[in-house]
């Protein structure tokens, strides 16, 4: 890592924000998951804590899930907002560029 890159470790077990890494979201250390991840997941997704240890994010432990649940909800404005900001820019970016964006969802014959 350059002299540049900034690490934060956060007073959450597992949960870091490094300037280079997921834009300095916080993140699950040594993963590329960020806490907003597992919130949808949990929010989302309606899967238990266990659930997304098992299946969502089967690579990481019940520890880490809780610990970034945990930092969700002491930080909830700023994720919150991040996931605004994120809906926005997509649905910005689809009305600008449609053609730059396939549907997965449309049945696979008729392209």
């Amino acid at each position: 890592m350059s002299a540049e890159t900034a690490i934060l470790r956060t007073k959450y077990a597992h949960i870091v924000c490094i300037s280079t890494v997921m834009g300095g979201e916080p993140h699950v250390a040594g993963h590329r998951i960020r806490v907003r991840d597992i919130v949808a997941a949990r929010d989302q997704g309606g899967f238990t804590p266990e659930e997304i240890a098992a299946n969502a994010y089967p690579h990481l432990t019940l520890a880490q899930v809780y610990s970034a649940l945990a930092y969700y909800e002491d930080h909830r404005q700023q994720i919150d907002s991040a996931t605004r900001s994120e809906a926005q820019f997509i649905a910005q970016f689809l009305q600008q560029y449609p053609e730059l964006v396939r549907d997965v969802c449309s049945d696979p014959g008729q392209g």
